[in-house]
């Protein structure tokens, strides 16, 4: 085995070890795999059984097996589809072999060569066949050392880089790497958890003698991953906890019972246990980070109003942040119904906001005359500066990231003091994500709906079936109800392969068809702002029958008389997404029913479509949606800074990820900035692997 050519480090050019050809170093760059420790992290996808070598009547088809003989016959082909053809014979019988687009391997494969085959056993009429194996020459010496059973590494690949052109470099780099690798984390620790060290873990991805080396090396690996997360999330806690202040707000009983005098309705037992966590959380100075979690309608939004009035209570402002301009504008209506005739001043701020109005309400925001101040991600741009912010909630966490809540947190009046922040979303959040994706969060869950809310009943029907919903849209539109038309984008399309409902074409359908005479419009994001506020109050006004609209209204849209929604091409929607469209409707004390006109072509549409029908807990539904499309699908376009996993899943590895949780908290408990000497290659990978998506530039 080669030696390098000077001493390396995990951080050398692979071009420049002196361990394989610079041709090789340029086919691994092109997989951005460059130094010696990208080499080694480039971990196999998954690993193959490859059978001991057998005679060839003894190969099992279906199975990857090795075998040697004789070439007896060669035919090349040069067809359609070039291939080499040739005969293998060993004492024991025949195995025919293809190579296809591989016409030059019979510059080797020659009558009279012994050759070393292996790969999957097919059975092709009698005969035995392995097409595209991999082959060794043997020359006309078939008494090598017979090849034994093992279990080889598969890795991501390209056209140009073949997994076992992969397998050949990391067979020649990694005995000089292993020695380079340092373990993070202390060897008792390790041996109290049955887990391996660091080196011998990659030597176990890399080169395992069993399955269960397999097993054993995926599971420290993956636990490294879901620690240093938990670390990183437990750091940013105790940073928040020990070194950032926040006004501690009223929380006394004469002002809960103004609060309560303008709430619509006594609180449910779900809604109470949130306001007790809040005004717990609120009334210290240590800033809260708390999540309040609950299903479609089960009334966060007052618990909103609530702490916000806590703030503004105790000489304070506070702020809502939404994720669109119709849920904003949803916001603003109700708190200043709700506080209407009271001193509390509500603004909203978007992107449509006029310049007029925008520089009076940023005037009355900082001079602290504006006291809640609603508005979407315009309240991070610059030129928003409060008074005195105490508190920051944002509504819909998921459809933010990390960087976002920071950057509000950023906009406290002072750097001595910071606003206590409250999440919220409507997205049940099952527990492995919670604590992967809000793990630095308290988390307070709102169980059951608010007096008066009505049962959805949910039907899924085919494009021939859709008269049905229509009808029913009809006859309660006739009895004075309300109801919404969901299309999946605003312009339709007319492709065979892929055709799409849009606005106009459903609009011009129902204003000549089942709803004509009624008063129907349509609402998109592609509407000015102006016009779409207009549209959302005339519709809350009773003014409109119907909204033809895309997913826009997915999210705060609360109208009590609309009671039927009809999705169309529902099978392009999530499950989280369906549940929500279906939440904006029974809102009032009418029953509601939701119609998801669809023809699936896959069995995950179908599957959707039959869980709705049968499920209406969120709870549950997340836990489904989670378990059918997976946690990268979920989130990897709507939560922007999703942690990058590349061997742990936090679905598959929940224990893992308990176990990591528990760990990592009584770590940060004992050391809570990893400032020990002995933590210094812990805190050095923590910070490279999350240290921006979790903020923590200022820490290490």
């Amino acid at each position: 085995m080669p030696g390098p050519a000077a001493p390396i480090t995990l951080t050398t050019p692979l071009s420049a070890t002196g361990l394989i050809t610079d041709r090789a170093a340029s086919l691994l760059a092109s997989l951005g795999i460059r130094s010696v420790g990208r080499l080694v992290a480039h971990l196999p996808a998954r690993h193959v059984r490859i059978e001991a070598e057998a005679p060839i009547c003894d190969l099992v088809p279906g199975s990857i097996g090795s075998a040697r003989g004789e070439v007896t016959a060669v035919r090349p082909v040069r067809a359609k589809a070039p291939r080499l053809e040739a005969v293998v014979m060993d004492h024991t019988g025949r195995l025919d072999v293809v190579w296809f687009n591989a016409l030059y391997l019979a510059q080797r494969v020659k009558p009279g060569v012994f050759v070393l085959v292996q790969g999957k056993v097919q059975k092709r009429g009698p005969q035995l066949q392995m097409v595209n194996p991999s082959v060794r020459y043997l020359g006309e010496d078939s008494e090598k050392p017979a090849a034994e059973g093992r279990l080889r590494p598969v890795y991501p690949a390209s056209e140009a880089v073949s997994s076992s052109f992969i397998e050949k470099q990391v067979a020649v780099v990694l005995p000089h790497a292993l020695p380079l690798l340092d373990d993070h984390l202390p060897p008792e620790f390790l041996r109290e958890r049955e887990m391996p060290a660091l080196r011998d873990a990659y030597r176990m991805q890399h080169a395992p003698t069993d399955e269960e080396e397999v097993r054993h090396s995926r599971r420290r690996l993956a636990y490294d991953e879901l620690l240093l997360l938990q670390l990183g999330v437990h750091m940013k806690r105790a940073r928040l906890r020990l070194t950032l202040r926040a006004p501690a707000l009223r929380a006394d009983d004469a002002l809960d019972g103004r609060i309560r005098s303008r709430l619509p309705f006594p609180p449910t037992h779900g809604q109470e246990r949130a306001i007790a966590d809040l005004r717990r959380d609120l009334s210290q100075p240590t800033p809260a980070n708390r999540l309040i979690q609950g299903d479609v309608g089960s009334g966060k939004t007052l618990v909103a109003l609530y702490a916000m009035l806590m703030a503004v209570a105790s000489g304070h402002q506070a702020s809502l942040m939404a994720p669109t301009e119709v849920l904003a504008q949803q916001h603003a209506h109700t708190f200043r119904t709700l506080l209407a005739g009271s001193k509390v001043r509500v603004e909203l701020l978007t992107g449509a906001t006029p310049a007029g109005e925008r520089a009076a309400i940023l005037s009355g925001v900082v001079s602290g005359e504006v006291n809640i101040l609603i508005g979407t991600h315009a309240l991070l741009t610059e030129g928003v500066a409060f008074h005195s912010l105490a508190l920051a909630i944002i509504d819909e966490q998921h459809r933010f990231g990390v960087h976002q809540r920071a950057q509000l947190r950023s906009r406290a009046s002072d750097d001595t003091s910071t606003p206590h922040v409250v999440v919220m979303t409507a997205t049940p959040i099952p527990r492995s994500l919670a604590l992967t994706l809000f793990g630095d969060l308290d988390v307070s869950t709102i169980e059951g709906l608010p007096p008066g809310r009505s049962p959805i009943m949910t039907r899924a029907i085919s494009s021939e079936q859709r008269r049905v919903a229509y009808e029913d849209l009809r006859a309660r539109v006739d009895r004075g109800e309300q109801g919404f038309v969901v299309v999946p984008a605003v312009e339709g399309s007319d492709d065979a392969r892929a055709p799409l409902v849009g606005i106009e074409t459903a609009l011009a359908a129902l204003e000549q068809g089942v709803l004509a005479g009624k008063r129907v419009a349509p609402l998109h994001a592609q509407l000015p702002g102006p016009t779409r506020e207009a549209v959302m109050e005339r519709f809350r006004l009773g003014l409109i029958d119907a909204l033809v609209c895309t997913t826009v209204i997915e999210v705060g849209v609360d109208v009590p008389n609309a009671t039927v929604m009809i999705i169309e091409q529902a099978d392009r929607f999530g499950l989280a997404q369906l549940h929500q469209l279906r939440g904006r409707v029974g809102r009032g004390g009418k029953p509601g029913a939701c119609f998801l006109i669809a023809d699936p072509t896959t069995e995950g549409g179908a599957a959707r479509l039959a869980i709705l029908e049968t499920v209406t807990d969120g709870f549950v539904l997340a836990e489904k949606d989670l378990e059918q499309r997976g946690m990268g699908e979920i989130f990897g376009t709507r939560q922007s800074g999703l942690p990058p996993f590349r061997i742990a899943d936090p679905v598959r590895d929940r224990d893992l990820l308990m176990l990591a949780s528990r760990d990592a908290a009584a770590w940060i408990g004992r050391s809570p900035r990893l400032d020990r000497p002995e933590e210094a290659v812990l805190l050095r990978r923590l910070m490279k692997a999350h240290g921006e998506f979790l903020g923590l530039g200022d820490v290490g």
